[in-house]
């Protein structure tokens, strides 16, 4: 039975769902945009949605709130920084979820999850990435 489970379990135990998680959501903050399996997007999508209504909010507790997801501090300032000033007038939906077929060697769904205001149509990124 799954009690008191939100979101999908993606075959993992709790502790590497979560690891998994704030890995891709580290990964999705860093590049604006990844290649995932369709499950991983939809599980990400849940994932990072509220991490971006927390930066938005942009007070001490919110970013401890995030950091408690995302141990990463330099990820979560470019969250608090870039994306949360770039989705400042938008009210949910930052993310949007692309199909792009079957991978060749397990011909499992593979879907791109990029952040709506950060993408352009043709593909360029408008934030400028710090590396």
């Amino acid at each position: 039975m799954r009690h008191r489970v939100k979101g999908k379990k993606l075959g993992r135990v709790p502790a590497h769902r979560r690891a998994t998680l704030a890995n891709l959501a580290s990964n999705l903050i860093l590049h604006k945009k990844i290649k995932t399996t369709d499950a991983k997007a939809k599980a990400l999508r849940m994932f990072i949605e509220p991490l971006v209504t927390f930066a938005k909010r942009g007070d001490v507790h919110a970013r401890r709130q995030v950091i408690k997801k995302i141990p990463r501090k330099n990820i979560v300032n470019i969250l608090f920084d870039q994306i949360a000033s770039a989705c400042a007038d938008r009210n949910g939906g930052y993310t949007r979820i692309t199909k792009l077929g079957f991978r060749d060697n397990d011909r499992a769904s593979v879907s791109q999850i990029e952040f709506i205001d950060l993408v352009k149509e043709n593909g360029t990124e408008e934030v400028s990435s710090q590396k």
